[in-house]
Parts: structure tokens; C-alpha cells; sequence
């Protein structure tokens, strides 16, 4: 095995969000050298790698010049430069995920096709060059509202996914390549994280429920386990299996899934890397993710996935009409309960819907972790100072 602690060795992430940043504290953990390249100089990770370098991850000069002074490479967004990463791999640098399956995940209608081609249950879709095209569908009656509007590239948190109900609706997407999907009854939307080293050992942390926000299309609840049955949690299991297996992927895989009326698992989407689904694990797992992201890319055995005790996470969002400099109301009161621990992403600057932290909450009872959870929402405040 390589000597990667207390090393010359260096790892590389392309991103240096709020997933970076909780990565960081697993790689200050086993003394991990970290270089980051980030486009934004005040990112949350900027303050707290080893090596900070600013660059746009979607040009293809400064991922590849970063990639020549990294061992080993991986990601904590998506977005990135692929054609960098093939010719880092073609010399011989070690990328996970690998550049194959990010050029299949980067694309929500390559990703679909990719579901379609293995059979995997997937929503019905269909692929445009430009959402002007689907008005012509409509009024032609290929495709029938009410239907779900993806942009096929560089969605996150909500943002490039609408559900569309009415012709208002339709001219008022954005003109960019997208999707469409048939709109999807369910009971649950759902989650499993798995990861995968190289040498094929897989592991799953348990299926856990989402609850979203019904405006910003975010994930406001995390809950561990899904409050589901077990013959329903085992479908979502194996169904992210298969999808691991099938791409032949090593590093973590965040696989979004709903639940349908008739208890059928169908796949959303996946994230190729740490995902806010599985963020309850930092206080609530044996190993948590981003420590387990690690172990996956660097080959080295896997954690145990299974949760110590049931935990929910919140997501702490900015508030709606406060835009400027973040302040944190009423702290200090959900740090009096028991099991509550906050996480702040180290973003000083919040707006409306704007990711700036997360809150676990932890409990031995998932109902009582509920309830504290909702408590926390309605506590805690992302606000901005007032001039």
C-alpha cells in the first residue's frame, strides 16, 4: 500500500465547496497532504487545505496543470473539465471517479440513456437541444403536461429543475439543453450511498428518506433510516448496487431514487461523490462519508456503514428576503438541546435558498430526532445584518 500519511503524497479535489471542506477534516485526520483548485478565492475550503489554487474547473489549461501536481485526483463537484481529466488519465494519473463515468454522470440525458441501456427503472423522458423545441412537442402532443424540466448540464440544490403544469410555464424555461420527464406519483423520495474501491469491496449505508422543501426544491430533511418497509428499503439497496456495478464505478455514489405509489424503486439521479443525503452520518455512522470517500479513492478497506443511532439532518438555508452578511439567529438556543450539532459551511456571505450549513440531530428514537428536528427549523434563523 502507498504511504499516504504523514507523506509526501498529495492529494487532489477539483472544488472547494462545503463537501471539500468536510472532506478536509477526515484527510486532517490521517495527515493527508490536500491541493485544491477552486475558482472562488474565499471558498470554504480556501483557509484550511494544505494547498489552495484558483482556477476555473471548467477550463481545460488550469484542471490540467493542477492535475500534473497532484498523485491523485478526485472531486467534490461534478462540473468539471473532462477533456483535462482523459489526458491526465491517458499519462498515467490516478482519477476517481473515473473520467468515464463523470462524462456519463455530467449529463442528466446521457445519464438517463445510460439507465435506459442497463435496465434500470427510470421515469419516462425525453432529450431536447433547446427548451424552445418542447413547445413544439406540446402543441404537437408528444409530450403532455404536467411533466418535471431538467437542464441537461449544471443543475444543483434545486436550481435547473422545474415542474412545468402549464404553457406559461413552458415559455418560461430557459433556453439551454435539457430534459423532460413524465411527473412521477410516489410516496418517498429516497437515498442510498454506496462506495466502491478499487479492488471491487462495495459497501451501503442504509436507505434514507428526503422531505423537501416545496418552493426552493431543496432537501430540507434527511432521515435515517427511511421510515419504510424493509422488503422496500432492500430494493433500494440492491437497485444502487446495480448501478454501482454497472458503471464500473470506484469512489462514493449517491443514488436518488423514489418510491412509487404501487412500493416500485425507480432511479432519479445520482451524485458521484459525498452528498448532502448522507451528511446525519458525520455524528450518526460508524464511519462517516466523507471518511469513507477516502478510504474508496485511496483503496484502502472500507468503514462500517452502519448507523450508531438514528439521525436526521436539517439543512440550514438562507432566509428569504436577506441577502449580505450571514448571521446565525437563535445559535445558541438549538446548542442547548441534546443530540443537536450544527455545521457551518464558512460561506460569509448568505441569500435566499442559499446553502450556508447543515444541523444533525441525533437520538436512540427517529420519531423523537423528528420532532427535535422540526424544532431546529423553526429556531434557528440564516439571516443577514441589518445596515
Amino acid at each position: 500500500m502507498k504511504n499516504y500519511f504523514s507523506s509526501d503524497f498529495k492529494l487532489g479535489v477539483l472544488g472547494g465547496g462545503q463537501l471539500g471542506r468536510m472532506l478536509l477534516a477526515e484527510t486532517q485526520k490521517l495527515d493527508i497532504h490536500t491541493s485544491i483548485l477552486e475558482s472562488n478565492k474565499n471558498a470554504p475550503c480556501a483557509a484550511i487545505c494544505n494547498t489552495f489554487v484558483v482556477g476555473d474547473l471548467l477550463d481545460f489549461d488550469a484542471v490540467y496543470n493542477f492535475g500534473k501536481t497532484v498523485d491523485l485526483l478526485t472531486i467534490e463537484i461534478e462540473n468539471v473539465n473532462l477533456d483535462a481529466l482523459d489526458k491526465l488519465e491517458d499519462e498515467g494519473l490516478t482519477i476517481y471517479p473515473k473520467p468515464k463515468d463523470l462524462r456519463i454522470i455530467q449529463s442528466k440525458a446521457r445519464q438517463k440513456n445510460f439507465y435506459v441501456d442497463h435496465q434500470i427503472p427510470t421515469a419516462e423522458f425525453s432529450h431536447f437541444a433547446h427548451s424552445t423545441e418542447i413547445k413544439h412537442s406540446y402543441q404537437n402532443n408528444t409530450i403532455t403536461l404536467p411533466f418535471v424540466w431538467k437542464a441537461a448540464r449544471f443543475g444543483y440544490d434545486g436550481n435547473g429543475v422545474k415542474i412545468v403544469r402549464t404553457l406559461e410555464d413552458i415559455n418560461n424555461l430557459p433556453n439551454v439543453e435539457c430534459i423532460t420527464e413524465k411527473l412521477i406519483p410516489f410516496k418517498n423520495e429516497l437515498a442510498v450511498i454506496v462506495a466502491r474501491n478499487a479492488t471491487g469491496e462495495v459497501k451501503t449505508y442504509p436507505v434514507v428518506e428526503m422531505e423537501f422543501h416545496p418552493e426552493a426544491n431543496q432537501v430540507e430533511y434527511v432521515i435515517c433510516p427511511a421510515r419504510i418497509d424493509f422488503k422496500v428499503a432492500e430494493k433500494a439497496r440492491e437497485l444502487a448496487l446495480k448501478v454501482v456495478s454497472d458503471l464500473d464505478f470506484v469512489g462514493l455514489l449517491a443514488v436518488e431514487m423514489f418510491q412509487t405509489i404501487d412500493d416500485k424503486i425507480i432511479v432519479n439521479e445520482v451524485a458521484p461523490r459525498p452528498h448532502n443525503s448522507g451528511h446525519y452520518s458525520i455524528e450518526a455512522s460508524y464511519t462517516n462519508q466523507f471518511e469513507q470517500h477516502l478510504r474508496s479513492i485511496l483503496n484502502l478497506p472500507l468503514g462500517n456503514t452502519e448507523s450508531k443511532v438514528a439521525g436526521i439532518m436539517v439543512n440550514l438555508v438562507g432566509e428569504e428576503g436577506f441577502s449580505g452578511n450571514v448571521v446565525y439567529e437563535n445559535i445558541e438556543k438549538i446548542l442547548k438541546i441534546d443530540g443537536v450539532t450544527p455545521h457551518i459551511y464558512g460561506k460569509k456571505e448568505t441569500r435566499p435558498f442559499r446553502k450556508m450549513g447543515h444541523v444533525t440531530i441525533v437520538n436512540t428514537d427517529i420519531d423523537i430526532a423528528r420532532k427535535i428536528a422540526q424544532e431546529v427549523k423553526e429556531t434557528i434563523k440564516v439571516i443577514s445584518k441589518k445596515n
